[in-house]
């Protein structure tokens, strides 16, 4: 069986390859399709925001025996009878933070003293604080804007950086595809919206730009002057290029990805830390969606994009062109030798030899 370097090498020679290319139109309907769904959850369930955006009381009980949520619901009703079920989180495996709407000055210490007695601790082990409603929507638009000028920025770089504005475009599709995949996911789970979460986002698109960048400068080495050849078109340059990256981005997600699993499914899932659950389910997802994005999104996009350039369908037509009449050629080449052996045959005399003229008789 031969050993996955042995295969990479075969995609990078060319010995193997897989079709991105012509398969380009399948793979961004498919994408498309989860794009749709990813914002259809988006739209029914929506995000879980965080105290942080929405503005409220956290109150944190510290070394609990039980750490169910039942005892903090109960505790909350009996002081504030009309306010809305708090939200009760395990943090660090014997704590237990709960999340309410605005308490009232006036009233925050007798919430914290009914937690204290629902969950059978010290009033001490109950800490509070408050984050109001304007510095949350302060919040959620520099969280806004900082996603926005990256973009715009990432956008300017690679136009600049590739001199293509078709480049520029195909990576912000797949970075726009990671976001809305990874948001999409953050939703359906319904994990915390917080400002790590916001950062994990952040992060994820700059993993997603590195790898669609490696791509698509091998893309750039492959198609560097084959508009002047004949022997490959544009489309089949950019379909070598992914071939010959594609281990390459597997084994960087495959890296990135394992230190990040172990963050989310036993730091998070298993001790507790929600911090480093909010930003490492965006890190895990985004890390998934970037690698996708970058094979499967960004060339199908790119290669699309060239498909109807002038020059490089006018270059296919000829490359084509000239395809055919090599075939032609090729198939016409065992009957040329074949007739001009028979025509020299007709000349020869018996055994192959040429007839000598004759030579009259001199006469004396």
């Amino acid at each position: 069986m031969p050993s996955f370097a042995a295969f990479g090498n075969d995609l990078y020679t060319g010995r193997r390859s897989f079709d991105f290319v012509e398969r380009r139109r399948r793979l961004l309907a498919i994408t498309g399709v989860v794009v749709l769904l990813a914002v259809l959850v988006l739209v029914v369930r929506g995000f879980n925001p965080g105290i942080e955006f929405t503005g409220g009381s956290e109150y944190r009980v510290s070394q609990v025996a039980d750490t169910s949520e039942d005892p903090a619901v109960e505790a909350v009703a009996s002081v504030l009878p009309d306010a809305q079920p708090p939200s009760v989180s395990v943090v660090g495996g014997d704590s237990v933070r709960i999340q309410t709407e605005a308490v009232p000055e006036d009233r925050t210490t007798e919430v914290a003293d009914a937690l204290a007695a629902a969950y059978d601790v010290d009033p001490g082990q109950v800490t509070s604080s408050y984050v109001g409603p304007v510095w949350g929507a302060d919040i959620t638009r520099q969280a806004l804007i900082g996603i926005g000028i990256f973009l715009v920025l990432v956008t300017g770089v690679i136009a600049v950086y590739f001199r293509d504005l078709a480049m520029a475009a195909a990576a912000l599709v797949a970075l726009v595809h990671d976001l809305v995949v990874t948001a999409g996911v953050y939703a359906l789970v319904g994990f915390e919206v917080t400002p790590a979460s916001v950062i994990g986002f952040l992060t994820i698109l700059g993993f997603s730009l590195y790898d669609t960048v490696v791509v698509f400068d091998k893309v750039r080495e492959q198609t560097a002057g084959v508009l002047q050849g004949s022997s490959r078109t544009y489309l089949e340059q950019i379909n070598l290029a992914v071939n010959q990256t594609v281990v390459r981005s597997i084994n960087t997600s495959v890296v990135a990805a394992l230190p990040i699993a172990s963050i989310l499914f036993i730091g998070a899932l298993l001790l507790g830390a929600g911090t480093l659950r909010d930003v490492s389910l965006a890190l895990f997802v985004g890390t998934l969606a970037g690698t996708y994005s970058s094979i499967f999104v960004a060339p199908a996009v790119l290669a699309e994009i060239k498909g109807r350039d002038d020059r490089v369908r006018a270059h296919t037509e000829q490359v084509r062109a000239s395809r055919r009449e090599e075939a032609r050629l090729a198939a016409e080449g065992p009957a040329a030798p074949a007739l001009a052996t028979a025509g020299g045959a007709a000349d020869e005399g018996p055994r192959g030899q040429r007839p000598q003229p004759r030579r009259g008789r001199r006469r004396g």
